[in-house]
């Protein structure tokens, strides 16, 4: 099981724990996180599951592919450094402890 932190932009935290292999996205929406809307289901037609990974975890990930970076264009909140659409986020045991930040809107 690998732990993640959301910190929504009020600053509050929600912890879950969720399974290696499936996308950061799925955890969320299957623990109800706030701030997740993920309309498209993870078809990454969508920009509602934007989050901003904290630096150290960044390089932990694989680089963001151009139909990702694409699609952050539609963010409906400012997009900087550590932007990612959770749903391109694939978890494995590394990112055990990994720590994401939630824009004010996903809309």
């Amino acid at each position: 099981m690998i732990q993640i932190r959301f910190i929504a932009f009020d600053n509050s935290e929600q912890t879950l724990l969720a399974e290696t292999g499936q996308s950061l996205m799925k955890a969320a929406v299957d623990a109800g996180v706030t701030g997740i809307d993920a309309d498209c289901g993870g078809t990454l037609t969508c920009a509602t599951c934007h989050v901003m990974v904290d630096e150290p975890w960044i390089f932990q990930l694989v680089p963001a592919g151009q139909d990702e970076t694409d699609m952050l264009d539609f963010a409906a909140s400012p997009v900087g450094p550590g932007s990612r659409l959770c749903c391109q986020i694939l978890l494995k045991p590394e990112l055990d402890g990994l720590v994401v930040r939630l824009p004010a809107s996903q809309y």
